[in-house]
């Protein structure tokens, strides 16, 4: 499977954007998730959504009633709707693929494909 990120772009705080991952090839996965990194940080968690056997979602606090991520299984898309952004969210955010179980999808190492990043940029 391969995972191509895009969306990311440069708007004000309280702005919103809509990331899109869309997977080729194989793809047969657990969960997808999404992660962002900010400069000199470590990447993090932002939010999962288990591919099958229902459309559970998994947010991180930090974004938790901001952002909604959601799921096309016919096009192989995943959608990270983000609104009322603030600064703190600028960094370079990545989608992913996980076989792993529930208790693990807030750990980047479960995931065993991951997109290219699309920065996103919040001015305040």
């Amino acid at each position: 499977v391969q995972l191509q990120a895009c969306g990311g772009g440069l708007v004000q705080a309280g702005g919103s954007l809509r990331l899109s991952c869309a997977a080729s090839g194989r793809f047969s996965v657990n969960f997808m998730g999404w992660f962002r990194q900010a400069p000199g940080k470590e990447r993090e968690f932002v939010a999962a959504i288990r591919w099958m056997g229902g459309t559970a979602t998994y947010y991180a606090d930090s974004v938790k009633g901001r952002f909604t991520l959601s799921r096309d299984m016919a096009k192989k898309l995943t959608y990270l709707q983000m609104n009322g952004l603030k600064p703190n969210d600028t960094a370079v955010y990545y989608c992913a693929a996980s076989n792993g179980i529930t208790s693990t999808v807030y750990a980047p190492t479960t995931y065993h494909t991951w997109g290219q990043g699309t920065l996103v940029t919040v001015s305040s």
